[in-house]
């Protein structure tokens, strides 16, 4: 958990404050006495065996319980499975339980859900009775507490921040929230331009932001959301500063400006400026005129790309190398609000969540976002990427794309995502390079897209160089369409094509079985394979093999990350649940399968050393690849066939085929290997050919630089070492990623020493003997 801090905050402020990174429950209040009579849900009370869809209905259903009553609501422990590690139950519980400080009185209310085979979460103990006075509070309407109580309880979760809006007071929000919906243009007009003054009030945090960036507007600067402070006692946020865009040195851009306003709550409900630098380091711009067409969440972050994952990472680009466009934009109007409001919201929680958006001429165009963790994972699987725009195979609502790595137990991990606005070489190219500035200028060695021209271009333009590799399914959508006649009428015809595709082994193999099927089947004069011929390199397997593309089948592709949740006909209504349920899901599938390698063990089929080392070191998925290439490797015959000083080349050949033959050459020195089936450089993976030499020179142990990093156990927590000698990363990328390895660690372990109170005490006295050991450095 990484503490908010302002360097301004004297002693006694720091006494009241205590700054965390979790948001507070949202605190909404209900009239009294309110009855909720509609399908089965005749109060609104807890009791054993009300179900939910998902935890977080449970925790909001709670706090409006909780609001009705006159108390607030903490998220407590969570249990995970013995089994396989997941989260199977979470208490959410009084903000009052325990008495870690002195407002807390070791209330024992709470809830607990349980997580069934269905896979809904159901209560299975709730404590009612509080031991302290409660408090009322006025606020919600009856119609719309009816209304959200009801959505709860059937699953229809909505966020905490629009039961606030739905009120219709988007601009008050007492909590210290701020709103990003985007003002209409008579509405910034009318802004008063005031000049902030010790002692100014606001209504809410968000009039005070709206306030600041008026004048700042009429200044000629712009302004980001600074840090926030949370109240010691309650948690909720008690202290707000915005800060000139270029505060801080975190990029270029930035010049480390010391102007700024801070806000802080009265017991009074207002908010007061405490705090206001007038004077910036750098010289003012004029008010552009672009700016008003602006949606309010952006103005401030111009030209303001974020080079650490810990900045908020908000950019807006108008690139004015290219020329204005005339096409529309592919993305509905409503489509923008409703995503900033989004963006913003998330960068409360996650200080690494970047996002930008292409503006032309004023007029937003194509979106991009990448959470922290997405942009971690870029640091450790960013290596071979596919990029899915697969929303173009048929009419589509959103025009929503993938950045997608492949984890290190072969299974999907999100690097990014994007609406992009049509389909011309200029967003594809926006889009591309601004993942890449996303990713802290870390260039992936392989990338999977579709074949045609704009993509083909923007690729080419923003990763000079990199071996583009074109997508499965539109290498055979293209088949169907220019040789789907032969191909269903002449079985002949699909056979050799296929021999010919996919087991070439040379360049001289697959040319001459490419002109023979030309001559055999009349296809000279066919345009669409003279094409395809000319771009060989980019989709057949045999000038594929070479690269690293992390084991993504030719002929196939990796399973789409958010599967049917999320895809290009996905209404804007269900677009963020659906995005953050699919995130959810399949980050909650790499933590189980976390859990697998390290407490579960595949057999050993022999009693090689080789086999040993894989299964102690890989994941389960990746040492089965291991364990298969190594029993194969039993029925191939092995003969040196030439020696030349310390090279050898050896013939393996596999028994009862003599067609399927493979040259495997070592180097006795350092033991560097190389076979003629590339699946090392392909996969990552040693083959069996090459497993094989090692047997018969008596090898035992596979050499270090042979077992990549990125497929062990451990591939979360390598990356340090190597991120420190690449260029691309900055010392605060650097930072930044090891929080959130520390992070990912420290939540499991959390989760494991939570689970009995014999975990709990070693779980404690192994933590605090690391933090005396980490004191102790220098």
């Amino acid at each position: 958990m990484t503490a908010v801090t302002d360097i301004d905050m004297n002693r006694e402020e720091c006494e009241n404050n205590v700054n965390l990174t979790e948001n507070p429950m949202p605190v909404v209040a209900i009239a009294n006495n309110l009855n909720v009579e509609d399908e089965g849900v005749s109060k609104l009370e807890p009791y054993v065996g009300l179900e939910f869809n998902t935890a977080d209905d449970a925790r909001e259903f709670y706090s409006l319980y909780a609001a009705q009553i006159g108390f607030k609501v903490r998220i407590g422990q969570l249990y995970r499975s013995r089994s396989n590690g997941s989260v199977s139950s979470r208490r959410f519980v009084c903000s009052k339980e325990g008495f870690q400080v002195n407002s807390r009185t070791g209330c024992q209310a709470f809830i607990r859900v349980q997580r069934v085979e269905s896979g809904k979460w159901v209560i299975d103990n709730f404590k009612r009775d509080h031991n302290h006075e409660l408090e009322y509070t006025e606020g919600m309407s009856l119609s719309l507490f009816q209304t959200t109580a009801k959505s709860l309880v059937n699953g229809n979760y909505r966020q905490g921040i629009r039961l606030l809006e739905a009120e219709g007071d988007g601009d008050h929000f007492p909590s210290g929230l701020i709103s990003f919906k985007r003002l209409k243009t008579g509405e910034r007009e009318s802004e008063a331009m005031v000049e902030p003054y010790l002692g100014q009030e606001f209504s809410s945090a968000n009039e005070a932001y709206r306030s600041y960036n008026a004048y700042a507007a009429s200044m000629g600067f712009k302004i980001r959301i600074g840090q926030l402070f949370r109240s010691r006692d309650d948690g909720l946020i008690a202290a707000r500063r915005f800060v000139c865009s270029k505060e801080g040195h975190q990029h270029s851009s930035r010049v480390g400006c010391g102007a700024f306003i801070r806000v802080k709550k009265q017991v009074s409900g207002m908010w007061v400026v405490d705090r206001f630098i007038k004077d910036h380091n750098h010289d003012l711009d004029p008010p552009r005129e672009a700016d008003k067409k602006i949606p309010t969440a952006l103005v401030g972050f111009r030209d303001d790309a974020s080079g650490g994952l810990e900045n908020l990472g908000s950019v807006v680009t108008n690139d004015a190398s290219h020329p204005k466009r005339s096409q529309e934009s592919n993305i509905g109007s409503n489509w923008y609000d409703v995503l900033l409001e989004y963006f913003q919201s998330r960068q409360v929680e996650d200080t690494g969540f970047f996002y930008a958006v292409e503006l032309d001429d004023g007029r937003c165009r194509s979106v991009f976002w990448a959470d922290g963790r997405s942009r971690f994972s870029g640091s450790q699987f960013g290596d071979a990427i596919v990029f899915d725009t697969s929303y173009r195979k048929s009419n589509y609502l959103v025009p929503f794309a993938t950045f997608i790595g492949v984890n290190h137990h072969k299974q999907p991990v999100l690097l990014g995502c994007a609406l992009i606005a049509d389909e011309s070489k200029e967003s594809f190219t926006w889009v591309l390079r601004t993942w890449f500035r996303a990713m802290s200028g870390r260039r992936p060695q392989s990338i999977i897209a579709d074949q045609d021209k704009p993509i083909r271009q923007a690729i080419a333009q923003v990763f000079p160089g990199i071996h583009h590799r074109f997508s499965a399914w539109q290498i055979k959508a293209k088949e169907r369409e220019n040789l789907g006649r032969l191909l269903s009428i002449d079985s002949g015809f699909k056979y050799d094509y296929d021999k010919c595709i996919y087991q070439s082994q040379t360049a001289a193999e697959f040319d001459a079985a490419w002109n023979a099927l030309l001559s055999k089947y009349h296809m000279k004069g066919n345009a669409w394979l003279k094409e395809m011929y000319d771009k060989r390199e980019s989709w057949v397997p045999l000038y594929l093999r070479g690269t690293f593309f992390a084991g993504i089948p030719v002929n196939g592709g990796i399973k789409s990350f958010f599967g049917s949740l999320l895809n290009a006909q996905t209404p804007l209504r269900e677009f963020i649940l659906q995005y953050e349920r699919g995130l959810s899901r399949r980050r909650e599938e790499e933590r189980q399968d976390d859990f697998d390698s390290c407490n579960l063990q595949t057999y050993l089929h022999t009693k090689e050393m080789v086999e040993e080392q894989g299964r102690r070191l890989y994941t389960l998925t990746v040492f089965k690849v291991f364990q298969k290439e190594l029993m194969d490797s039993y029925g191939y015959l092995g003969v040196k066939i030439s020696e030349e000083g310390i090279i050898s080349r050896y013939l393996m050949r596999k028994c009862a085929n003599d067609n399927e033959k493979h040259i495997v050459t070592l180097n006795g020195s350092n033991l560097n290997v190389v076979c003629s089936c590339q699946m090392f450089e392909f996969e990552g993976v040693l083959c069996r050919h090459v497993l094989k030499v090692f047997q018969l020179v008596n090898i035992r142990d596979i050499p270090s630089c042979y077992i990549l990093h990125r497929w062990t156990k451990n591939a979360k927590y390598g990356f340090v070492g190597d991120a420190e000698t690449e260029s691309g990363g900055s010392s605060q990328d650097l930072k930044a990623m090891m929080l959130w390895g520390l992070r990912e660690e420290a939540c499991n372990y959390v989760g494991a020493g939570a689970a009995s109170v014999e975990r709990y005490k070693l779980a404690l006295e192994i933590m605090l003997e690391g933090r005396r050991k980490i004191s102790q450095q220098n």
